[in-house]
């Protein structure tokens, strides 16, 4: 029965975390496709520098709440369900884990635009505030601090990424937390990492957008 509720809640997380927030946004309040305008990602920081504030807070937002939803939904389909297997215990800590992954895959590679997607780093917010909120607070703080004092916000999202995983290894180590979720903290982080390869090419370069620079801006509708 569990192993049903495990497949039933992944399944919902990649296609709540599929919905693409962004271009739905950016073609209601701005009448365009985000993919053709700034750095072509379908992501609220796109629609930030694209389409400014308003547009960029809703859709951030959005992928936030969809990352909310879909892992506390989990929660409470596993509910207190649990199974060993070679001491291995399948609960509803790992379920929100594996929800909040399906999350992350579905918004970067969506089944209802092409497999195309944006990098994660909303959702990912999303599913820690939901998950363990003192991680998305202490990663928030990184990116927060890493936009300021450089304004690229794709740096800052490698390091909150990296400073989370960092922050799992401690406590792990240390105060004896769950496994499962250093495990998480390492296979997101590799994503977004692997998700802004990109833009890690273009910080090498010089040529990576700064925050309120942008390529294609126009006004909403």
């Amino acid at each position: 029965m569990i192993i049903g509720k495990f497949v039933l809640v992944a399944v919902i997380g990649y296609f709540v975390g599929a919905i693409p927030f962004a271009l739905i946004v950016s073609k209601r309040m701005g009448g365009v496709d985000i993919t053709k305008y700034g750095s072509g990602n379908i992501g609220g920081t796109n629609v930030l520098r694209v389409l400014g504030i308003k547009a960029g807070i809703i859709a951030i937002a959005l992928d936030l709440g969809k990352a909310i939803v879909a892992v506390l939904l989990a929660r409470v389909i596993i509910g207190d369900s649990m199974l060993h297997i070679a001491g291995f215990a399948i609960d509803r800590y790992l379920g929100e884990v594996l929800t909040a992954l399906m999350v992350m895959v579905g918004h970067n590679w969506s089944p209802y635009i092409g497999l195309r997607g944006g990098k994660g780093v909303g959702v990912y917010y999303g599913a820690w505030f939901a998950i363990w909120p003192v991680a998305a607070l202490f990663g928030g703080l990184i990116l927060i601090t890493t936009v300021l004092l450089s304004r690229y916000m794709s740096l800052g999202s490698i390091l909150s990424a990296l400073s989370i995983l960092c922050l799992f290894m401690v406590l792990t180590v240390v105060f004896e937390f769950p496994p499962i979720y250093l495990v998480y903290s390492l296979v997101t982080a590799a994503l977004i990492v692997y998700q802004h390869r990109s833009n890690i090419n273009r910080l090498q370069t010089g040529t990576e957008l700064r925050l309120g620079e942008h390529k294609g801006k126009i006004e909403l509708r």
